[in-house]
């Protein structure tokens, strides 16, 4: 499974609302809100990936939330 599918599937179990996206450079971006000790297991889990995920660095921005309701999956 890829890296944005497992997040998604990751962000559902834990009940963390938002998004991930690749974007222009290869990177990939996300957006994630719900309880704090949520966000901070699906970090966890995005810090390492899926079975043959290469994560090389993460950063955190904290920002106020949007009250999305899901977790997708974005062009």
């Amino acid at each position: 499974m890829y890296y944005r599918a497992s997040t998604q599937q990751q962000a559902r179990r834990l009940a963390v609302a938002g998004w991930v996206r690749n974007r222009p450079d290869g990177s990939v971006e996300a957006w994630l809100e719900g309880a704090p000790d949520a966000v901070e297991a699906l970090l966890a889990w995005m810090r390492r990936g899926p079975a043959g995920a290469r994560v090389t660095d993460i950063t955190v921005t904290e920002t106020l939330p949007r009250n999305d309701a899901d977790f997708v999956v974005t062009d």
